[in-house]
């Protein structure tokens, strides 16, 4: 059998259109981030309140993946930021070809920074570059804190991982201490936030990271914009 070699293939030839993506990304000086996490953490709800948060101070595109409906685009359109849908009809992640083809609706020059929602999965999207930056992960207290130690991939290849729904840590079994200490075992340069998208609560924080990340890629004069 050659399974390992189509494998490969695959990823090799997802990883040549994601550095094609890449260079789209530097040229228009943007900074771009893969955000994933499994169904239900709250990656559009972390979407809508950055959107607030950042408004008039970041200009935010969004990429939505989801397997069917427009739903999670559809609220963040009513956000009033540039927003494609893209449908993966039934594949658990998106690749670097799928965000090739969710660019052209997209005017690049008129953002500072691009998230790729992927399809809500703790597997596939951990394996595939889209031409990011970085990717973050989202995990809700209400997933528990035994994620790290059955999906190691996500929090390995994770630039941040943010806690999110800390609201709920009073009603669900989850102890947030032993959920980072875990995290960071597989990868001690996590940067950690513990949020809840519902009260607010230490959303701040990553406003300010993203604040800073979108000034160190325009101080990269990678691209000039608009």
């Amino acid at each position: 059998m050659r399974t390992v070699p189509v494998v490969r293939n695959i990823l090799e030839a997802n990883q040549r259109l994601a550095e094609e993506n890449r260079k789209v990304f530097r040229d228009a000086g943007l900074f771009v981030i893969n955000l994933m996490s499994g169904p239900g953490a709250g990656k559009t709800s972390l979407l809508e309140r950055t959107i607030d948060g950042l408004r008039g101070q970041v200009r935010i595109g969004v990429i939505e993946g989801d397997i069917q409906s427009t739903y999670d685009a559809d609220r963040i359109s009513q956000k009033g930021a540039q927003v494609v849908q893209l449908n993966t009809g039934g594949a658990c992640h998106l690749d670097g070809n799928m965000i090739k083809s969710a660019l052209e609706p997209l005017d690049l020059e008129r953002l500072d920074l691009l998230v790729v929602e992927n399809v809500g999965n703790l597997v596939c999207p951990a394996e595939f570059n889209l031409g990011e930056d970085m990717k973050v992960m989202i995990l809700s207290v209400a997933e528990g804190d035994d994620k790290p130690l059955k999906y190691p991939l996500m929090f390995q290849t994770s630039a941040v991982l943010l806690i999110n729904k800390v609201d709920l840590l009073p009603y669900v079994d989850c102890d947030v201490k032993v959920m980072r200490e875990r995290a960071l075992q597989l990868n001690g340069d996590l940067t950690i936030f513990e949020v809840s998208c519902r009260t607010g609560q230490g959303l701040e924080a990553w406003f300010q990271w993203l604040r800073e990340q979108v000034a160190m890629r325009k101080a990269k004069g990678d691209g000039a914009k608009a």
